[in-house]
């Protein structure tokens, strides 16, 4: 029981630390390291709600989990997301971080130009990110934190 209620402490932790780094520190430095950490980060944090989720359904016996990573994201758009009032615009949202965050780990080439980072994996597959959209995913991940701790009230 105490696991999920990590990954829920430790989503909080990161958020509140990517919140500063975007809202305070990178006003300062100006890095584009810093917004890809604060992209990772983001996703980090996602993935800790999702796991908490996951994990806080399972115990109460409302859905199985599986061993795979794909079905159990497929069970949490399908059966855990509406639950927790979690828009499909938001796991739409959280299905392109994913994929943004991955897209950067494979990247062999980026660079910033005029506040947007550019990040290529090869000459067809292009991302351009700006800090909207990096404020976009902050905000999501702040979201989906306040809506489990919203609906946590009503099972307890």
């Amino acid at each position: 029981m105490e696991k999920f209620l990590d990954n829920l402490i430790e989503a909080e932790s990161i958020i509140n630390k990517i919140d500063h780094m975007l809202y305070v520190t990178y006003p300062l430095v100006n890095d584009k390291k810093l917004l890809l950490k604060i992209l990772a980060e983001s996703k980090i944090a996602v993935v800790k709600c999702i796991n908490y989720i996951l994990q806080y359904e399972y115990v109460f016996k409302r859905i199985r989990l599986s061993k795979d990573t794909k079905e159990n994201m497929r069970l949490f758009k399908v059966k855990c997301a509406p639950r927790y009032h979690i828009t499909t615009e938001e796991v739409k949202l959280v299905s392109e971080l994913f994929e943004i965050v991955d897209l950067h780990n494979k990247a062999p080439i980026e660079f910033r130009k005029d506040n947007k980072i550019m990040i290529f994996s090869d000459a067809s597959n292009k991302k351009i990110l700006e800090v909207k959209d990096i404020k976009k995913f902050v905000s999501l991940a702040k979201s989906i934190l306040q809506k489990i701790k919203e609906s946590r009230h009503l099972y307890f």
